[in-house]
Order: C-alpha cells, then structure tokens, then sequence
C-alpha cells in the first residue's frame, strides 16, 4: 500500500471510529442490551487503534506491507462486531478472529519492517 493510500485510510477509518462511537454511545445505548454495546464499542475501539496505526505507518517510507494487513483486519475485525452486535447474527462471531489475525499480523510486520530499515 503507497504511503498516502495508508494515510487516507488511517483518517478516514479514525473519522468512522468517532463517528461509530458517538453513534454506540447516544442511539445504541438503550437499544442493545450491555454485552451487545460492548462488542460495538470493541470494535470502534480496535478500529482507531488500526486508524492510528495507519497514520503513523504512513508516514514512514519502508512501510509497505503492514498497512494493507491493519486495513484489511480493521475491516474484518470491527466489522463483525458491529453487524454482530446490531443484528444479533451470532456465527459472525466465527469471523472476527480472521480479523483479529489479521491485526496482529500487521503490528508484526511493521516491527519486523522497522527492524529491518
């Protein structure tokens, strides 16, 4: 993934993430039970950690690979957790790991890649 492509991606999942949140916090509130809120809120926040972390990738040249996999595992990830939570469809729960490999595999590479450089 180019350097602005990561950095594009970075602010626009932080701008869903805030949004999403402010979303969960005012209209979810008292339309989801608690443990339903609380997977909506876990997605956001791993969303802006994802958001975060692309900003900064972004930033850095040798930084190629690790974007498209924090993307990809943002996606995945919050994703699932919020059709989860606002649809009740539980096997999604199945689904979120992928995300959640996906996540780790991109903090990982971009360690590696920073070693490397």
């Amino acid at each position: 993934m180019r350097n602005t492509n990561a950095i594009t991606a970075g602010a626009v999942l932080a701008a869903l993430a805030v949004a999403l949140g402010a979303f969960g916090a005012h209209a979810l509130k008292t339309r989801l039970d608690p443990a339903m809120l609380a997977n909506f809120e876990t997605g956001v926040r791993y969303q802006m950690y994802a958001a975060l972390a692309l900003l900064v990738l972004g930033t850095q040249a040798t930084q190629r690979r690790a974007p498209a996999l924090l993307l990809a595992g943002a996606v995945i990830f919050s994703g699932t957790l919020y059709i989860l939570a606002l649809s009740g469809v539980r096997w999604l729960g199945a689904i979120t790991p992928i995300g959640g490999v996906l996540l780790i595999a991109g903090f990982a590479v971009a360690a590696l890649d920073a070693r490397r450089s």
